[in-house]
This record gives structure tokens, sequence and C-alpha cells, in this order.
């Protein structure tokens, strides 16, 4: 099957969402591709930079960018091209991607979050913001679907910083909470060098204990989300698949394992129950 750019660019580099997206109705696939593949564009811009500055200059050109879309002007980069058609078939207001690019900002700071509050905020308005678009793109627009589709994603994106603390770790960056890490005594060297301990584990444990509370109290309101409208959800699911997997682990964010197929069986099972 020959796939669109946005979904090629996906499959490489944000493979999670990419398998969410293949539940999604076919006639609104390609636009959550495309958003996905805008969100994976941007938030590999800390990666891509060698300096602070260089990655809010990237920024700046994006968020330019999405004012000459807005204005139906056609920029020769696939990503943006795919987004202008969707942004107007769908109707959908560059406030959500301009709120995406704000948070970004945050990545270029050599500070972890302040708190967990600031951490879930990060979350909510990076990934919660992609899953309320995603929810809009399938239709709804009620107050409940909306809130779920904000907690799910945040609690994939919690987990993710998880999962990820290894890989920033190896380029000096921390999305752990500063308070969370003087309360339980871990320093920055003992992450840079990649060292578990029992003080680490804790601090992850609180983190995806917020994860937790989040799928929870989405899941509660599972009876009032329309049943087409749980596709736009099926991240929760795989969720549950890493933190398992994390808590196996002992919360140790450098023992995590690698889940393949696992993944690809959970969407298919929470996909046809409508659960999530």
């Amino acid at each position: 099957m020959v796939q669109s750019y946005c979904a090629n660019e996906l499959k490489i580099n944000d493979y999670e969402r990419y398998l969410s997206a293949l539940f999604i109705p076919y006639q609104h696939r390609e636009a959550v591709f495309t958003i996905y593949a805008f969100n994976s564009e941007v938030s590999r811009t800390r990666e891509m930079v060698s300096e602070a500055m260089l990655g809010e200059i990237r920024l700046q050109w994006w968020r330019e960018s999405l004012q000459k879309i807005s204005q139906n002007e056609i920029i020769e980069n696939p990503i943006l091209n795919s987004l202008r058609k969707t942004l107007f078939y769908y109707d959908l207001p560059i406030v959500y991607l301009e709120k995406l690019l704000d948070a970004r900002l945050n990545d270029f700071k050599n500070t972890p979050p302040k708190d967990l509050e600031s951490l879930v905020d990060y979350a909510s308005d990076t990934s919660g913001t992609l899953g309320v678009m995603v929810m809009k793109i399938l239709g709804f627009n009620d107050t409940v679907s909306i809130r779920v589709a904000d907690l799910v994603s945040t609690a994939w994106a919690l987990i993710g910083l998880i999962r990820a603390i290894q890989f920033h770790a190896q380029s000096k960056r921390i999305y752990l909470p500063s308070k969370l890490l003087i309360k339980n005594n871990v320093d920055n060297i003992s992450i840079f060098s990649l060292q578990s301990s029992p003080e680490l584990s804790s601090v992850v444990s609180e983190v995806l204990d917020k994860a937790s509370d989040l799928l929870s109290e989405a899941r509660s309101l599972r009876s009032e989300v329309p049943r087409t409208a749980r596709k736009a959800l099926l991240l929760g699911s795989l969720a549950d698949c890493y933190l398992k997997d994390i808590i196996r682990a002992k919360y140790d964010p450098f023992a995590l394992r690698k889940l393949g197929l696992k993944l690809s069986t959970s969407l298919i099972v929470s996909s046809i129950l409508k659960r999530y």
C-alpha cells in the first residue's frame, strides 16, 4: 500500500502514534497523519540543532509558516502543504498548533520543570493539544469527549517522558520535576550517567501515579464518550502496555524493553471492544 509523505514520516519517527492512527476511520486518517507528522517534526527540533537560538529560530519559522497557510498560501513543504488542506477542510484554527509551538520552547531550557504540575501542563499543551485536535477531526466537539482526549493524551506524554529519560540524559536534558528530584535526593549527574537508584525510581513512580490518575479519570467518563469517538483514544491502551513494563522494571527508567507486537495486539483488542 502506497502511503503519504506524512504517514511515512510518522511511521519512522513516532511509531506508536502511527499505529494508533491506523484505526482512525479512513476518511479522517490522512488528516490525523498530518497533524501527528507536524508534531513529530516540531518535537525533534531540539535534536536537530546545535544551539538553543537556532531551535527557537526554527520554531519561529514554523509559526510564520502556520500564519501563511492559514491564509491558504502554498508553501513548498509536504507537511505544511498537507496541513494547509487539513486546516481548511476541518475548519481547525491554528491556535492549537501555536499552543504546541509555545510549549516546545521549553525544550530549549536548561532546567527541568519546576514541579509535577508544570510537567503536566507541558504534556497537556503538547500531546493533549494533539488529542483534542484528533477528536475534533473525527467530528466530536462535546465537552466530555474533548476533556477525555486531553486526559488520555496528556497521560501518554507523561509516560513517554519517563520512557525517554535515558535518551534525554544522553543530551544532558531532564524533564523530571525539580521538586521531586530534590525531595528524593536525586542529582542531575546521576541521571546523566544513567545510574539506577531507588530514589530515581521513586520519582518515576510519582510521575506515573499522575499518569495513572489521568487515565482513570478518562475511563470513568467512558460511558459518556460516543463509541466512534473512542477511536481517537487508543493511545490509552498503549499507555497501559508501557505502564506495566515500567512497573515490571521496578520503575527503573534504564531497564525498559521494546514491546513490539504486543502494542499492535493491544490496539486491535481495544478497538474491537471500544476501550481505551
